[in-house]
This record gives structure tokens, sequence and C-alpha cells, in this order.
């Protein structure tokens, strides 16, 4: 993504990985069959497109003009911790374990640390760190809502479909927005690579693991997504590796292991 915005507006970055993420779901869901009951449940897989998709790639494209590819992995981190406060206002009460409730606290002291040290520091926008934020928030509501209105439904239908509708929404703007002189190569192979392997094949690979272990747990995902997010950003781009950097992504990530897991009956 970090490549991309270099060429593509936010607008035409997500217009190009949903189409490409569509085409290679759909045709598979509706091979399956389970495209049908997505359609039934319209309701729920609108808002869970606004709220996983449209909103968040939005935000965080937008974002990655003024931060970091590690920073924005860095603050998507905190997905657990949001998800962990969703799930207990859905019933769950086992956030209020002791161990849970340790991990909330310290996460969020490492996301206040990150947060002030970048602002001082003048490395980073405050807006667009409040913009990953937000995206966070809203991946963490979205796998929440969907898990308890339309449990059990075929993944990879659900977020083709899904996929559709952002193409559909944001295809408009990227019409407009669409560049008008030559298309650097990295950049073409960047959104190839947006679509095909963290929009559809990531997509596909997430609902299964949240099938087995549950949405919270799932979003443990970010851990490896942090860490692969910062030591490409130093490693490929030549990205500073911040102080802010140094002293929240333990904080948020041991914050966010302990938040998600569920304790133990004895």
């Amino acid at each position: 993504m970090k490549v991309a915005v270099d060429t593509f507006t936010p607008s035409v970055i997500v217009f190009g990985r949903v189409v490409i993420g569509a085409a290679l779901l759909i045709p598979i869901a509706l091979k399956q069959g389970t495209v049908r009951e997505i359609l039934r449940g319209w309701r729920y897989v609108i808002p869970y497109a606004l709220a996983e998709m449209i909103g968040p790639w939005y935000l965080i494209s937008t974002a990655e003009k003024d931060i970091t590819s590690g920073l924005a992995g860095l603050l998507v981190a905190t997905v657990p911790i949001w998800a962990t406060i969703f799930a207990s206002i859905n019933g769950d009460k086992t956030v209020w374990h002791s161990t849970r409730l340790f991990g909330l606290i310290f996460g969020f002291a490492g996301l206040v640390a990150l947060v002030g040290i970048e602002s001082i520091t003048g490395n980073s926008s405050l807006t667009a760190i409040f913009m990953v934020l937000i995206a966070s928030i809203l991946y963490a509501y979205a796998v929440n809502m969907i898990t308890k209105k339309l449990p059990g439904v075929s993944g990879l239908a659900l977020n083709g479909v899904a996929m559709g509708i952002s193409a559909i929404f944001f295809a408009p703007f990227a019409l407009r927005q669409w560049p008008t002189t030559a298309i650097p190569a990295n950049a073409i192979w960047s959104m190839i690579g947006l679509g095909v392997l963290c929009t559809a094949l990531a997509f596909v690979l997430f609902f299964k693991v949240m099938a087995d272990i549950g949405p919270a747990r799932a979003s443990l995902v970010t851990y490896l997504n942090t860490s692969v997010a910062v030591l490409l950003g130093v490693l490929i781009l030549s990205e500073p590796l911040t102080l802010g950097i140094m002293v929240g992504l333990p904080m948020v990530l041991i914050g966010s292991y302990f938040a998600s897991r569920k304790p133990v009956s004895v």
C-alpha cells in the first residue's frame, strides 16, 4: 500500500484491490452455492462492507501518505483490544478477568506512549495516526457484528459480495481519479499484490481461522502483521525505526496478547 499510494489516490487503491478480490472470490462462492445466504443477509453485509473495507482501507491508504507503513501496522495491532471491548459489549464478560483487564490497560498505555512520543518528536501526523486508529476500531466492530448477526455463513462468499459492494461504491471516484500519466510497474504490481494476497487470500484464510477460535482471538494475526510491516518498512522502504515505535510496539503487542486471552477455567 505504501508503494501504491505514491501513484494512486486512496479511492483508486481501494477500488483496484476490491475489484481483484471480488473477481477471484465471487466465482468460487457461486460454484459453491453460498452466495444466496449472503444476499438474504444484505442488511448486515452492507454495514460489514462499510466497516471492514470501505472505511478502513480508505482511511489507511490516506494515512500512509503521512506516516510510515511500520507505524500504520503498529496502530492496526490495536485491533485485538477493540475486538475484546466489542466482545464484552456483546456479552463476553471474561474481558473483566484480571489477565485480560491488564492487557487492555497495558495496551492502551503503550498506545498513549506511542501517540505522545510521535506527536512530541514531530515524526508523524496526528491526524493520520487517528485515521488508522478509527480504521482499527471499524475492523474490530465489523468482525464482531457479522459473527453475531450472520453466524456460520461462508467467509469466502461474504467477503466476495462485500468487495463487490465496495467496488460499486468507489467506482465513480476511481474513474475520476485514475492516473492520466504512465503508471510505474512497481505500482501495478503493488495493486495486484494488494488484491490477490492482501485481500482475496487473506480474507479466505482469516475466516477459516476465525471459525475455529472466534473473532477476538483471530484478531491476534495483527501481531505478525505489525512485525512484518515494521521489518519490511525498515529493510525495503528505508523507513526510520522511531522511538515511538520502539516504545509502543512491545507494549501494544503485549497488551493485545493478554487482552485477547481466554481465562483458563480451574
